[in-house]
């Protein structure tokens, strides 16, 4: 899966000269591994290192392992220089470093596991390389998976304490758009189960095949190991401030990709659901995480058109925008929701103008009860629109259930 070209021998490597900092947490008894997937982080990784080997001074046995996907700006040749400038400071702690680079370009998600593959400790910790997610939280996730009874702790965003510092509004839709995805889709429970930045206990995969899709690793340790113990500490994301970020539209269809892999995951290991209520209730809830999905392609869509072609007019992108939002929808809906897999081509041609037909109906309906609560009932728009989104998106679910994917509608 990988070759290990820089290592630097251990005779060499493993003793470190830095501050003690006692103070911040207690030694830990298990070895621990910091897994740092990188990619173009020239900019970023002197520093990286030099911060999360200072953060480790307390810890008796630690290492670091950093994962280059063949950086073209020399990221692993950087690493791998510096790494030996560390390992020729003294003292009592021991501190081992190796560069993995790969070669090509594979991906965030297989180049943790190869990170966790090559890592030896009980506890790995696994984090960015951009200083988006700050060394100085470490201490605090390892000490939350010491000391409480937990097999993962997730560094969260979006917990009391955490936040965000840098992002456009676009990305703070996006990520909340695919948190909301995970946890109504999946049933995941985590407030931020698509941080990039969380520790677990190396048994809990044991026998645990990752499969790397996407760029949310975390999603997929969630998911198999159901039941796991999860507990989040906060922290502030803090945008890049050099390098360039490494999300773009290919992030995004990864993900839905992802999340469509481990829902099916998750139907085969669980037993077929008997109870209606619940079968109905999960329906609904798939239906409308793909209609959050929707405003997101909608959005995206939308923006690229008006930036592909800044000549034609505004509402002319929106329209396009809101067709292939529409388009994506049916075609989630028809495979998640509904678990529909026929695509018989006239079949699905009618099956897909239903779609279209009602959820144009749905938006007249909303139209309608908006105009209709405002100016007859004099009621404050916010609680209108809210009422009419609430009456059409029902009735949308319910029109689509029955009669263009053919089910009950208690079912």
């Amino acid at each position: 899966m990988f070759n290990q070209i820089f290592y630097i021998p251990p005779d060499k490597q493993r003793v470190v000269d830095l501050p003690r900092q006692e103070e911040m947490v207690k030694p830990s008894k298990a070895k621990l591994s910091i897994v740092l997937p990188t990619y173009n982080e020239s900019q970023n990784i002197v520093r990286m290192l030099d911060s999360i080997a200072e953060t480790l001074s307390p810890y008796t046995t630690a290492e670091i392992i950093v994962v280059d996907d063949n950086s073209p700006d020399g990221t692993a040749e950087i690493a791998s220089l510096h790494a030996k400038n560390i390992s020729n400071r003294k003292n009592n702690n021991k501190l081992h470093v190796e560069i993995i680079r790969r070669e090509g370009k594979f991906g965030l998600s297989s180049a943790i596991v190869a990170g966790v593959e090559s890592a030896t400790g009980d506890l790995l910790v696994v984090m960015d390389g951009d200083f988006s997610h700050p060394p100085h939280v470490i201490p605090s996730i390892i000490e939350a998976l010491q000391d409480s009874d937990c097999d993962i702790v997730v560094a969260s965003r979006y917990i009391k304490g955490g936040s965000i510092i840098g992002w456009p509004f676009k990305r703070r839709l996006m990520s909340k758009g695919a948190t909301k995805i995970a946890q109504y889709g999946l049933g995941i429970e985590v407030k931020d189960p698509v941080s990039g930045f969380f520790a677990f206990r190396r048994d809990i995969i044991d026998g645990v095949k990752l499969d790397a899709i996407g760029y949310k690793m975390l999603l997929e340790i969630l998911v198999k190991t159901k039941g796991a113990r999860v507990k989040e500490v906060p922290y502030t994301f803090t945008n890049r401030s050099v390098g360039k970020s490494k999300f773009d539209k290919w992030v995004m269809f990864d993900y839905l990709r992802a999340v469509m892999r481990l829902y099916r995951y998750g139907k085969s290991m669980r037993q077929k659901e008997r109870r209606t209520s619940v079968r109905f209730l999960s329906k609904a809830g798939r239906f409308y995480t793909v209609g959050a999905s929707g405003l997101l392609v909608n959005y995206v869509a939308s923006l690229l058109f008006s930036a592909l072609a800044p000549n034609i007019w505004y509402l002319y992108s929106t329209i396009l925008g809101i067709l292939i939002s529409m388009t994506s929808n049916f075609f989630l809906n028809k495979l998640w929701t509904f678990e529909d897999r026929e695509f018989n081509v006239k079949e699905t041609g009618i099956q897909f103008g239903k779609f279209i037909g009602f959820s144009s109906l749905g938006a007249i309906i909303q139209l309608l009860l908006v105009y209709a609560l405002v100016e007859n009932y004099n009621m404050e728009y916010p609680l209108s629109l809210i009422l009419a989104v609430a009456a059409a998106s029902v009735g949308n679910f319910l029109l689509n259930k029955k009669w263009t994917f053919k089910e009950k509608i208690w079912s």
